[in-house]
């Protein structure tokens, strides 16, 4: 492949977060633009937190068609749209901005992005189950929201403060999931059909205090550097499934894909790209 041509006629989309620039989002789009021949490009901005409201009002002065929104920024950029869907406005939180006719609108496909891998990759089926959530952020209450749409009995969600739960409950209301919080130090003595790691820990080598897990159970991190995290690790050797968190990062890149393009993404492409950048050396 030759090395991608940028001109005055290119498209610019990006990917606004502190930090970001290992972020694997500029790799995957820019491989899905250049398989379908689109004169498009992605780049990864460092948006300082406190710079939301001007970093929003630069993507529309300098006309960028689309961007992508990752930690710490999510919720911060949901204040700062002009329209959020329904799913954004349920979660407070955007990972995914929409010019439309001049206004931004905020979307959140995290949610869905969430609930493709489950069925798609993982072929885990929440329905009737219970949850143990790690962290109460954006990505976690959309996994939170896709679980609970699926039917999922009861959510456990594990913080350092249970009170951080609040935002969760008003994203699950209506749905019919037990929610219920608990501490750290509690989180152990909980049974799971499904564990999910939606915090930092395990990036430099942290272990989550797990429960016993079952080998039916399934574990999934959100994490995807490492490739694999020691809660991983350890529901392997309990004999559970375990993810990490490539497949949400491509489903929910897919679906912004998607909204910007109006073309259908090339998926496999997307992977083999983002597999092959996790395998180079840090």
């Amino acid at each position: 492949m030759g090395e991608p041509r940028v001109g005055g006629a290119t498209r610019v989309a990006a990917v606004l977060g502190w930090p970001v620039a290992h972020s694997l989002s500029p790799v995957i789009h820019n491989a899905a633009f250049e398989a379908l021949g689109l004169d498009w490009t992605y780049v990864a901005l460092p948006v300082e937190p406190g710079s939301v409201p001007a970093a929003v009002a630069g993507l529309r002065a300098l006309g960028i068609v689309g961007a992508n929104v990752t930690m710490p920024h999510k919720e911060a950029v949901a204040n700062a749209m002009d329209e959020l869907t329904d799913d954004a406005e349920r979660l407070r939180a955007v990972n995914t901005i929409e010019l439309r006719g001049g206004r931004m609108v905020g979307h959140n496909t995290d949610a869905p992005g969430f609930a493709r891998f489950l069925e798609r990759d993982a072929g885990f089926d929440p329905a009737g189950k219970t949850a143990l959530l790690f962290g109460a952020g954006g990505a976690a209450r959309a996994c939170g929201l896709a679980l609970a749409r699926a039917g999922l009995t009861r959510l456990v969600v594990a913080l350092r403060e249970p009170a951080r739960a609040a935002p969760l409950a008003v994203a699950l209301e209506g749905l019919g999931t037990e929610l219920q919080a608990v501490t750290f130090e509690r989180a152990s003595g909980q049974t799971a059909d499904l564990v999910i790691n939606a915090t930092p820990l395990g990036a430099h080598g942290e272990m989550l205090p797990l429960p016993e897990l079952r080998d039916d159970a399934l574990l999934v991190d959100l994490l995807y550097r490492p490739a694999v995290t020691p809660a991983q690790q350890a529901a392997r050797e309990a004999g559970a499934g375990a993810f990490g968190g490539l497949g949400l990062l491509l489903h929910q890149a897919a679906l912004s894909f998607e909204l910007w393009t109006g073309q259908v993404p090339p998926l496999e492409v997307m992977s083999a790209a983002a597999v092959a950048a996790l395998a180079e050396p840090a």
